[in-house]
């Protein structure tokens, strides 16, 4: 089985399975290994910067190495099993059925009215304060998650994997996840997390444009306003405080016609971002609805672009 079939596969057990709560997820073990990693590499390295560093060598490295030792173990073993392997490691990348999942979530008890579930439901999406949201802030909030998470999540994976199979899939998501783990600006991990976010950047920025681009595509193939979507994605795109995560939900605001952005809370902290997109309609659940299909169709865009 070629690399292309394999991410085809894996795409297809993404698209069943989703992200069972109860199976081992190697994201989840990257993560422990980078905060188990984190004390004794602050407290032996002196300059936080470069414990941050080293954090990101023995992560990444290790997660790569990692990875090449189980295809070549299951390669050993049979050619069938080297193929299993390479797909259970490429589903483990891709999370378009696991974000659907917790887009449409929120969905069905908004459409309802039951914004107290509705809330609790965002809240595994965002990290903002959710519990005074009202249906047009979780509509926002989740239209946001989706599309910014469709270039992490989907689009970099794939990209990733098309281009150095399940090795590179799986160096991609370990850059991820340091970067959801310490690549945050405050006092703790300003510096120790500056490795982490850098090339977390570095990782998505052809993603991230390209996925972008590949959404208003899919915005016309969906009878989207697909011109919007191309205007307000070069308009907006950095009204937003990562250098790439603009660009996909600049893009999507386009194509819903909606306005994201504004003021968030953390942890009762106030906290505003500039707009991306114009209030040509009034958020409401049903753009959930509209932004998890334009993930689903820029997905099997980008597939289909690679297989090409």
């Amino acid at each position: 089985m070629n690399n292309a079939s394999q991410i085809i596969c894996a795409l297809a057990v993404d698209a069943m399975c989703g992200d069972p709560r109860w199976l081992p997820h190697p994201v989840r073990l990257m993560g422990s290994a980078a905060l188990a990693l984190e004390p004794p590499l602050r407290r032996g390295i002196a300059n936080p910067r470069l414990a941050g560093v080293a954090v990101v060598i023995l992560v990444v490295g290790g997660s790569a190495v990692t990875a090449a030792l189980l295809l070549t173990a299951a390669a050993a073993i049979h050619p069938l099993a080297g193929d299993t392997v390479a797909v259970l490691l490429l589903y483990s990348c891709f999370a378009a059925r696991d974000l659907s999942d917790h887009a449409r979530a929120v969905l069905r008890p908004l459409r309802h009215g039951d914004l107290v579930t509705a809330r609790a439901r965002v809240a595994l999406l965002v990290g903002r304060d959710t519990a005074s949201l009202d249906e047009a802030e979780i509509t926002r909030a989740t239209v946001e998650s989706v599309a910014e998470n469709s270039v992490d999540g989907v689009i970099a994976p794939l990209l990733f994997a098309f281009g150095g199979g399940a090795v590179a899939a799986v160096v991609y998501k370990a850059i991820n996840t340091l970067d959801s783990t310490f690549g945050y600006k405050n006092e703790r991990y300003r510096h120790f997390g500056w490795a982490s976010a850098r090339l977390d950047d570095a990782a998505n920025y052809l993603p991230a444009r390209l996925g972008a681009l590949l959404m208003v595509v899919a915005a016309w193939l969906l009878r989207l306003d697909c011109r919007r979507a191309w205007q307000v994605m070069w308009r907006d795109h950095a009204n937003h405080p990562s250098p790439n995560g603009g660009w996909s939900e600049a893009a999507c605001a386009g194509a819903l016609r909606i306005r994201l952005g504004g003021e968030n809370s953390y942890f009762g902290r106030k906290s505003r971002r500039p707009y991306m997109g114009d209030a040509m309609e009034p958020l409401q659940a049903h753009h959930i609805e509209a932004a998890v299909r334009l993930m689903w169709v820029t997905t099997a865009l980008m597939t289909a672009i690679a297989l090409a």
